[in-house]
């Protein structure tokens, strides 16, 4: 039989179970996991750990967090359930987490476990076969990592009875109830940086220079790096743009003998309330894939105003690399606290950012509607376009 390389193949040993895992092909004996009726005596308590939705920078430092304070001060046990969602829903998805296995994973991006955008309420019996397959390998709970999806389904399960904390994740830091998710303030240095890079050769070559960020719903990323990289015009998901405004504000910057630089987020709209698609396709939680509304721009920018004009895409850039000092201080925060949550029995919540402190909050309050840039901080952003 072929396993993905760490994945975990249950065995029985006496009264207990053993895990062993699937190391570049070779079975090697994993650690000892107690049984349910070793829990049930306040012995252990098993705790699975998943990471869902698009990945970013942060990721490994809350799973590091959850795993250390939760083996050291209050003696679990972990399973690092593999890609997201589907690491519950099949067989074959588990694996063991111990302090060694996230050694050295603080300032690694992307996440050790994985992830997907599997949706189990789009399965047939996707929620009785999580729920069977955590009994089966006895998980008492569960800490999810992930963004409005990942999160969503996880409310659910909770309001079906099985035991959840989240933890706030997302480059485009739209889920509510927190003031930052980890993740956002990665994303934003890399277009920062991206931004300044491209000032230099727009102005080289006296071209107009469109430049597309992430946030299919919310602009948070377009305004903040916009904002920071000096850009001259800012489009977000929510406010329709004039085209002809637009236009305006790139002839004006060339009056004062500098390029303009348009930072435009992917699921900005034009007014008249078409929206550029790469495709009509649909993810499993039901999303169109979104990207192309620069391409557009930058053509429409070329022929109304005869300005040469260019356009980048920062697609997944914006996900990878090392997290910041900022994302890896909060996520490595969310995960001590979430862990303690769980000890605490605080299931259905999430941990969050107020001001400086780490907070919880029902899931369902951080999931019931995303958070959208204000109005007011968009018109005070505007004022610098042109």
């Amino acid at each position: 039989m072929n396993h993905r390389v760490g994945t975990a193949v249950e065995s029985t040993a006496g009264n207990s179970r053993v895990i062993e895992v699937m190391d570049s092909g070779q079975r090697r004996p994993g650690r000892r996991f107690p049984t349910l009726a070793e829990t049930q005596k306040g012995e252990t308590m098993r705790v699975g750990v998943l990471t869902g939705g698009g990945d970013c920078p942060g990721l490994n430092a809350v799973i590091r967090a959850v795993v250390r304070r939760g083996v050291s001060e209050f003696g679990f046990d972990f399973i690092g359930f593999r890609d997201g969602w589907r690491g519950p829903l099949e067989e074959g998805y588990a694996v063991t987490l111990d302090v060694h296995a996230v050694r050295g994973i603080l300032p690694r991006g992307g996440t050790i476990l994985g992830s997907s955008r599997t949706n189990p309420f789009k399965v047939d019996g996707g929620v009785d076969r999580i729920r069977e397959n955590l009994a089966k390998l006895e998980v008492d709970a569960l800490v999810v990592i992930g963004g409005e999806d990942t999160l969503g389904v996880a409310t659910k399960l909770y309001e079906l009875g099985v035991k959840v904390v989240g933890v706030p994740k997302t480059i485009d830091n739209d889920l509510n109830a927190t003031d930052y998710t980890f993740g956002f303030d990665s994303a934003v240095n890399i277009a920062t940086e991206a931004i300044d890079r491209l000032h230099t050769t727009t102005e080289s070559h006296h071209r107009v220079q469109v430049v597309e960020v992430m946030g299919r719903h919310t602009g948070w990323i377009a305004l903040h790096a916009g904002m920071a990289g000096g850009a001259n015009v800012i489009l977000i998901p929510e406010v329709p743009f004039d085209i002809e405004q637009v236009c305006g504000w790139v002839e004006s910057r060339f009056r004062s003998n500098y390029s303009p630089i348009v930072v435009v987020a992917e699921g900005a709209t034009p007014r008249e309330g078409t929206m550029a698609l790469q495709s009509g396709d649909l993810d499993a939680f039901g999303h169109v894939r979104l990207g192309g509304i620069s391409d557009v721009l930058a053509r429409e920018i070329g022929q109304r105003t005869g300005r040469e004009t260019r356009f980048v895409v920062l697609g997944h850039v914006q996900r990878g690399g090392t997290p910041t000092a900022f994302d890896r201080w909060v996520a490595t925060r969310f995960g001590l606290q979430a862990i303690a949550a769980v000890k605490e029995g605080a299931y259905g919540e999430m941990v969050a950012l107020r001001g400086t402190e780490i907070v919880r909050v029902p899931l369902s309050d951080a999931t019931k509607e995303l958070k959208v840039v204000p109005i007011e901080q968009y018109e005070e952003a505007a004022v610098l376009f042109g």
